[in-house]
């Protein structure tokens, strides 16, 4: 059964930003499945069907709701892993809960009443996305949009600094860890919106002390960008992770964790 719990074991959501196609999805899959395996991880297959919120009307956006569905339907029976996939309009909600075990609420639309709740009306798992303007005292805002649901999470990405810069604030973490499940979300808070351009950049080199800093703190998950050639990828390329980058991190990740949470 699907859990998290910020006293459990640490858990890992995992894939590349978007769904390019059947075979580059299933290849991923079985790449972090493998390492996963190796590293006694649970773990979260993730990918986005849509990234509605470009920089650029010329960037690629993905698959599509449809084709989108279908690939992380297979992935889940192929490999036995929960999926997770994020929702733009309320009336996703349904047909995407039919697949997903989580519905996840893009930072940008955090405050979508509407969106929230028809998610939160779901039997999914609700993982929210903290908006980089919002501080971490109004989550309770959020929460109490899908008050019925129990299954409710918050990831960090990371606060806006100034232009085309994000910062992390631990004490958010801290403090939203005494009410929620939290998840630290280690690549997209190290993003730089906007700061190509058409397109966003980052810094993957952060990507790993922030993880640590967080999950010192007892969190429930680490939200991660995979991809077998983070350079080319479509979208949020310069603060993904190859695989072994990933493998070396969770690995450090899993021993931290299980430190902090021994019962002394």
């Amino acid at each position: 059964m699907l859990n998290f719990n910020n006293e459990a074991p640490l858990k890992i959501i995992a894939g590349p930003c978007q769904i390019e196609s059947m075979d580059h999805a299933m290849k991923m899959a079985e790449t972090l499945a493998d390492i996963c395996y190796e590293t006694s991880m649970r773990w979260v297959y993730k990918s986005s069907f849509d990234k509605a919120n470009r920089s650029s009307v010329a960037s690629a956006r993905g698959v599509g709701i449809d084709e989108g569905l279908k690939i992380l339907e297979k992935i889940k029976k192929e490999f036995g892993v929960p999926v997770i996939t994020d929702i733009h309009a309320p009336e996703q909600a349904k047909p995407v809960s039919q697949v997903a075990d989580i519905i996840q609420i893009p930072a940008f639309l955090c405050r979508q009443t509407d969106l929230i709740v028809a998610a939160g009306e779901t039997d999914c798992w609700v993982n929210v996305k903290k908006g980089q303007f919002l501080s971490y005292r109004e989550v309770a805002n959020i929460k109490d949009k899908c008050p019925n649901n129990k299954k409710f999470m918050i990831t960090e990405r990371g606060t806006t600094f100034g232009y085309n810069n994000l910062v992390v604030d631990m004490r958010g973490v801290h403090h939203m860890r005494k009410h929620y499940p939290v998840i630290m979300d280690g690549t997209h808070s190290v993003q730089q919106p906007g700061g190509m351009g058409t397109s966003s950049g980052g810094d993957r080199s952060f990507v790993e002390p922030l993880c640590r800093s967080a999950v010192a703190l007892g969190i429930a998950g680490v939200f991660l960008e995979v991809h077998d050639n983070p350079d080319t990828a479509p979208s949020d390329g310069p603060n993904m992770l190859t695989p072994d980058q990933f493998r070396k991190l969770i690995t450090k990740l899993k021993i931290l964790d299980s430190t902090i949470k021994q019962k002394l």
